[in-house]
């Protein structure tokens, strides 16, 4: 930090320029009348006592300061909200990531946050599952292993409580993680990810994702799974009921009597991703999460430190108060001295 000093009147410079010009005349007269001996039988040392007066009065009304330069910085970190789908169909084995073996959607999912903990480091993350409704479970918290530890504990949602995948399901909760985290950190860059395999079987129509766009600098949908499909797998307890093809227990199509088979939908993927203003993702055999690092923030994802100069003007009054204090109470002295004097 450098300092200099420089003349700021509290006033503004026509009012304190204009007491100031009054206290040096005033000043001036003094002087002069005392050189004439106008001033009668006043001493040597009241004139310089009452000069000084009107001088510092004329200074304190110009105001010296003190400019100090200062460098601030505004440290911008990068917030990352994962939101996982955990339905029945989430436990199909048609998923891949980076290989070509055969892995639950869910597995991949859990692949994909681990990925981006990597990929994101020095950032905060919040992470929230989806089902039949929406759960945040990480608050925003700087922790990446307690986000992978979370995604390895998700487990599909039973088959016994599911009521048909509604991709609209985390709207509510993730409106309100994203507002707060908004309004907590506004200077942050905050980018959403949805993992999920795109599939909408709820008959109830779905909502739009268009009311997330206020809150994010980016967005992305992550689909996992094939576009073939495969048999969705009864869930108990929120496992899955294991075993192979032969005894494993698959959930029914009411329609057919058969083995209902779940596809990933990226058409709903795109049309979501696109309501947020946002990008869609496919991981597979071939493609993993290394393509899906945001653009539109932080080059380097991790904190942005911005600096700027800054100037601050500091009033430095109270030495000229405390000398023009102790002449006014000499002058005060001096005056009851010649007032006694004279009784």
């Amino acid at each position: 930090m450098n300092a200099t000093w420089t003349l700021s009147p509290a006033f503004g410079w026509p009012v304190g320029g204009a007491i100031a010009a009054a206290m040096l005349a005033l000043a001036v007269v003094g002087v002069v009348r005392h050189v004439r001996h106008a001033a009668g039988d006043e001493t040597v040392a009241s004139c310089v006592r009452r000069t000084l007066v009107c001088l510092l009065v004329a200074l304190a009304a110009l105001t010296p300061s003190m400019v100090a330069s200062t460098t601030s910085r505004a440290v911008n970190a990068t917030d990352v909200v994962v939101a996982v789908d955990v339905t029945g169909s989430m436990a199909v084995t048609d998923a891949h990531y980076g290989s070509d073996t055969a892995i639950t959607r869910l597995e991949a999912a859990r692949k994909a946050v681990d990925d981006l903990t990597t990929m994101y480091a020095d950032s905060s993350f919040a992470a929230l599952r989806f089902g039949a409704s929406g759960t945040l479970d990480v608050p925003l918290t700087p922790d990446a292993p307690a986000i992978r530890s979370w995604a390895n504990t998700l487990v599909p949602e039973a088959t016994s409580v599911s009521a048909g995948s509604s991709l609209d399901a985390p709207l509510d909760q993730l409106v309100t993680t994203l507002k707060q985290i908004r309004d907590q950190h506004q200077d942050d860059a905050i980018v959403l990810y949805v993992i999920t395999d795109g599939e909408q079987t709820s008959a109830k129509a779905r909502r739009t994702f268009s009311s997330l766009r206020g809150y994010l600098d980016d967005a992305f949908t992550v689909g996992v799974g094939s576009t073939e499909g495969g048999n969705i797998p009864k869930i108990a307890d929120g496992v899955s009921s294991g075993g192979d093809a032969e005894s494993q227990e698959w959930v029914t199509d009411p329609d057919t009597g058969q083995p209902g088979v779940s596809k990933m939908d990226e058409g709903n993927l795109k049309d979501i991703a696109d309501e947020m203003g946002g990008t869609y993702l496919k991981v597979d055999a071939a493609d993993t999460m290394t393509k899906g690092l945001s653009a539109k923030t932080s080059d380097k994802w991790k904190m942005t430190d911005t600096r700027k100069e800054r100037t601050r003007v500091t009033p430095v009054v109270w030495p000229i108060a405390i000398a023009a204090a102790l002449l006014l109470a000499w002058e005060a002295g001096a005056q009851f001295a010649l007032s006694r004097r004279l009784i």
